[in-house]
């Protein structure tokens, strides 16, 4: 991997969002439906924070009430707003920022997604995936690993 490739080459270009005024039934659909663990939330195409799987399901699960218990979970996603729940201090990257420097605020932040915003607008996503991805289709050899 050539970690100082700007992070464009790596981004994911064509995002999900939601919107901070849409239901959390609407997030999980996406989440459902999309198989991804991160979504931008945007006002036209402005970052305005992320919400994660995990945060949306700590707020479901997390609070101490009955896992199983569908008709209080069915109440909470059609009553809480995205923006009641989002991240909204965020790392944000440049496309053109190496993919070194993506590694770095993952490594030191312990987060798995960074929007990438050019001018003010959300043009990508990078997370950790997209960099395990790359990885895993890396080509490598047995005289690699003897340097």
């Amino acid at each position: 991997m050539n970690i100082i490739a700007p992070v464009s080459s790596i981004m994911t270009k064509k995002l999900i969002t939601v919107n901070p005024k849409d239901s959390l039934t609407e997030v999980k659909a996406k989440f459902d439906d999309h198989n991804i663990h991160h979504l931008p939330v945007v006002r036209g195409s402005e970052i305005l924070g992320i919400l994660s799987s995990a945060d949306f399901n700590y707020f479901l699960h997390g609070f101490g009430h009955n896992k199983g218990d569908e008709l209080t979970e069915d109440l909470r996603m059609r009553s809480w707003k995205v923006e009641e729940i989002m991240t909204d201090k965020l790392a944000k990257l440049e496309s053109t920022d190496p993919i070194r420097t993506a590694l770095e605020v993952f490594k030191t932040n312990r987060i798995h997604a960074l929007p990438v915003v050019d001018n003010g607008e959300l043009v990508g996503i990078v997370t950790t995936y997209d960099i395990i991805s790359l990885l895993a289709t890396e080509p490598t050899t047995l005289d690699d690993y003897s340097k």
